[in-house]
């Protein structure tokens, strides 16, 4: 996957994600900006990951492939979700706003692989899927936590809750992403 948003674009994302919040946490109305670009349109996956203080995860959750929705619909969505919805942690208050920092991926369309050997650590995150139980990891999960492709695999069997070793037997998607973040001192 070639980078395909520009820093504009990046920044426009960023800014939306970080305005949704506002407006969910606060009430205080915030119009999305005038004459999103054409890449802020496309039907794209991503995930908003939002770090509080000492960047402790407090929340992360994104669709993986666009479907219907725009991008920039997505990040909206998913910025919420992530404040909201994530079932790890308590929802994030209007207080923790100023501490909340925002990360974003926008994903690739996922393809199947046919043996895990074809997983490349710091390039691709991992959906699996066996009988009704689906995980996904993230790219960057694998990097930050120093895992090899075993540690990784063994990850996404116990995020989707499936016995260790499921992964040789399973369906393996990869896809990559695109990441980029706020800097610690928007607000």
């Amino acid at each position: 996957m070639k980078p395909h948003l520009n820093d504009t674009e990046k920044q426009l994302l960023l800014q939306i994600a970080r305005n949704a919040l506002i407006e969910f946490l606060t009430g205080e109305r915030r119009p999305l900006p005038r004459d999103l670009p054409p890449a802020l349109h496309e039907k794209r996956g991503a995930f908003v990951t939002l770090f509080g203080r000492n960047r402790a995860l407090r929340g992360c959750i994104g669709r993986v492939e666009g479907v219907q929705t725009p991008l920039y619909r997505t990040v909206q969505e998913m910025a919420i979700a992530a404040a909201s919805r994530d079932y790890r942690f308590p929802p994030v208050t209007a207080t923790e706003l100023p501490d909340i920092h925002i990360e974003i991926s926008v994903l690739s369309v996922p393809h199947k692989i046919d043996s895990p050997e074809e997983l490349e650590i710091g390039r691709h995150g991992i959906i699996i899927r066996k009988g009704g139980a689906v995980g996904l990891l993230l790219p960057q999960v694998a990097t930050d936590r120093g895992w090899n492709r075993t540690q990784f695999l063994e990850a996404v069997c116990q995020k989707a809750h499936l016995p260790p070793g499921s992964w040789r037997t399973a369906d393996l998607f990869v896809f990559e992403s695109e990441v980029f973040e706020e800097g610690y001192a928007a607000g």
